[in-house]
């Protein structure tokens, strides 16, 4: 991180010291992004971009208040800025509803993330292109595409207690999309490989992974729909990894459970059910940021709260929400370290970090063996929610049929949809291949904050209604 951009942050923590807040907290971020869309063997482009600047929260009167101020080269003009957002918050002054955060230890620590393959643009190009072709050369593709980014993260942390967080880090995305086309059926696979680090992430994996998108799409021409049907689902840790984001993990946000997301994101239905039991003995979930190469892999969130793994559900019985400083104070409990913003423009919410269903001691051969009529969902594609996370319809990229333990017939078009609590208490089955998958678009906030991070879990056997949606 550039000098300049930390003594700024520094600066202000001291000047805002000196104007009786009741508390504040500075973000310094500095990002440069460099990306290449391929498409169809040729380079569409190439794009360079660096971001940095000061995210400034502070609480007074009770009320948060904040601001965000790009490129800061001369403290004597944020001076102006700061004045103005102290004084917002005497505008804001709301009885009755007086912010209390959760103590939370001083933290001094500089971190920096492990890249064991250096990453530079050329050599990413190089591998785009190399994948792309994998695609183009498949039968019956007739578009493929590969998006290949990284960025090089720095995010310093002060606030007026005395916490000093300086956290260095590389992100490294590609993104993968085959369309085939024949006879009038078009259909499409992609996958998203990638993660915290370097190179060492995709190197000598992603070529497969291309390979096998772009074979299951031209497989795909010639598969067959499915009639609307309740069944045994075995579910692979790629569907499983949305599944978990959208009907586990966003009720587990504490700001949704208290109904501050519900204009744009909705709420929880398990609002006040802490305790209880509200899915099968089989389901267990976490978050946790300490997955290493993950993308939500990180050691302080955006409070200055070091992280841990959380137990959010049990053997089926609900023990936690993901909390920041302000809500652990309300359900009297400990911030679990959840607490991010997608850079210093915005002021940070509850996020998930990586967010998980446990891992089961079941082979997945022996999951899929006991299955006499159902079907086996792979990958994850588009998922439609209602507003508390209850009643649940998820896109999968392929399906195939189970028959007498056999898998089958490949099958097209493929939405499976349940209720929240219904479906937790038919899991009966988790395998022992638990896994990690990039997730590097979650929308959350007013405005919209898009957001990386992981998702993950085993496969998993439940029941569901499945029908195709052509």
């Amino acid at each position: 991180m550039d000098q300049d951009l930390q003594d700024i942050a520094d600066k202000i923590i001291k000047y805002l010291d000196q104007k009786n807040v009741q508390y504040s907290d500075v973000r310094a971020d500095q990002q440069i992004k460099k990306s290449a869309l391929i498409e169809n063997k040729d380079i569409e482009h190439i794009k360079n971009n660096e971001n940095k600047g000061v995210g400034v929260r502070l609480i007074k009167n009770g009320t948060w208040s904040f601001c965000s101020i790009t490129n800061p080269n001369s403290f004597d003009k944020i001076k102006n800025i700061l004045d103005n957002t102290i004084k917002n918050s005497d505008y804001r002054n709301i009885k009755n509803k007086k912010i209390k955060l959760r103590s939370n230890p001083v933290n001094k620590r500089e971190i920096n993330f492990p890249v064991l393959k250096k990453t530079d643009i050329e050599e990413l190009i190089k591998i785009g292109l190399e994948c792309n072709k994998i695609i183009s050369s498949t039968p019956k593709i007739i578009k493929s595409i590969t998006h290949a980014s990284y960025t090089t993260n720095s995010k310093y942390f002060v606030n007026s207690e005395g916490s000093e967080i300086l956290q260095n880090f590389t992100d490294i995305i590609m993104e993968m999309v085959a369309t085939a086309h024949e006879s009038g059926q078009t259909q499409s696979v992609n996958l998203t490989e990638g993660g915290r680090g370097g190179l060492e992430l995709i190197t000598n994996k992603i070529q497969q992974s291309a390979k096998e998108i772009s074979k299951k799409a031209s497989e795909l021409i010639y598969a067959k729909p499915v009639k609307e049907e309740k069944a045994t689902v075995v579910m692979n840790p790629d569907f499983v990894s949305l599944l978990t984001h959208e009907i586990l993990g966003h009720p587990s946000e504490a700001d949704r459970v208290l109904g501050k997301e519900m204009a744009w994101a909705g709420g929880a239905w398990w609002k006040g059910k802490i305790g209880e039991k509200i899915g099968s003995e089989k389901l267990n979930v976490f978050d946790d940021p300490t997955i290493k190469e993950s993308l939500g892999w990180y050691y302080f969130d955006d409070e200055g709260v070091e992280t841990k793994k959380t137990t959010l559900v049990e053997k089926g019985v609900l023990k936690n929400h993901m909390q920041n400083r302000e809500t652990s104070e309300i359900f009297n409990t400990m911030p679990t370290g959840n607490m991010r913003a997608t850079d210093y423009r915005f002021m940070p919410l509850i996020r998930m970090a990586c967010t998980c269903i446990g891992n089961g001691d079941q082979n997945v051969n022996e999951i899929i063996k006991d299955v006499k009529n159902g079907y086996y969902i792979s990958n994850m594609k588009v998922p439609s929610i209602d507003m508390n996370r209850y009643n649940w319809n998820i896109s999968c990229q392929y399906a195939q049929k189970i028959e007498n333990g056999e898998i089958t017939n490949l099958l097209r078009d493929v939405i499976v949809m349940g209720t929240a609590p219904e479906f937790f208490n038919s899991i009966d089955a988790c395998g022992n291949d638990f896994t990690v998958r990039p997730i590097t678009n979650c929308g959350k906030g007013d405005p919209m904050q898009s957001m990386m991070m992981g998702n993950g879990g085993p496969t998993i056997r439940g029941t569901a209604i499945v029908k195709s949606v052509n």
